[in-house]
């Protein structure tokens, strides 16, 4: 990637406008790899690509590095909307930092307001595309706690197919398996509106708590707390891709 204006740069990571930036700077509030730059002309190498990062910078004091574009995991409490114009309960975007919403940080496909879990997010609008298309058939895993016990029938039900009725369409999970009286996990490759809900809903059953737990082969990182985030890296995009066909 060629040099950028330190202004260019900032105002590429979502820190205001041109003039904002320009400010910050002028204001002594802006270090590049630890020094002080108080010049919005200065010429720097953001050295990004794919999402990795690159050029250190400090803004008051808090360190980022500069990313052409984002690709964050975050893990979803209950209670928030995957949406920018939320209706009932406070959207997702409020627990990221405040500078990714200028640059147009999206929710790759979405979780229910009481549904917590892994839940990815980017600006890079052909992987949004990608890991929500239902065509791309991506597997999702889901850790579900039901209002009455698991039966055997339950399972071979989920297995089989269940007719979802809005749709008149059966689906079927591609794995399923009881994980205690009233807990199972669940794998299913669609991405239909209240799926899971809906499917348990079709066997009999009622969800009392879902939780996303994998998303194609990426595994929702047990250090991060409900509420936290953090960048994907190289090696999660890996993860990402490297799952089972079904």
């Amino acid at each position: 990637m060629p040099g950028m204006q330190l202004e260019r740069l900032l105002h590429a990571q979502g820190f205001g406008s041109r003039k904002e930036c320009r400010a910050l700077i002028r204001a002594g509030l802006v270090s590049v790899a630890g020094v002080p730059c108080e010049d919005p002309n200065a010429d720097f190498d953001p050295g990004s690509s794919n999402g990795s990062p690159g050029l250190e910078f400090s803004v008051d004091d808090e360190v980022w590095h500069f990313r052409a574009q984002r690709y964050l995991m975050l893990h979803k409490p209950a209670g928030y909307e995957c949406s920018h114009k939320p209706t009932f309960h406070p959207a997702v975007f409020r627990l990221l930092p405040p500078q990714f919403l200028p640059i147009n940080v999206q929710c790759v496909g979405r979780l229910d307001q009481d549904t917590t879990g892994l839940l990815l997010l980017s600006d890079d609008g052909q992987f949004i595309h990608h890991w929500s298309s239902g065509k791309k058939r991506t597997p999702k895993v889901y850790e579900v706690t039901l209002k009455h016990p698991v039966t055997d029938d339950l399972v071979r039900q989920l297995l089989a197919g269940v007719e979802l009725h809005e749709d008149n369409e059966v689906v079927a999970a591609v794995a399923c398996s009881q994980t205690g009286d009233h807990t199972l996990q669940l794998t299913l490759c669609e991405g239909k509106y209240h799926q899971v809900k809906r499917m348990i809903g079709a066997a009999g059953n009622r969800v009392e708590g879902l939780h996303r737990s994998q998303v194609g082969g990426l595994i929702l990182d047990p250090a991060l707390a409900p509420g936290q985030w953090r960048y994907l890296e190289a090696a999660d995009l890996q993860q990402l891709a490297d799952h089972p066909e079904y």
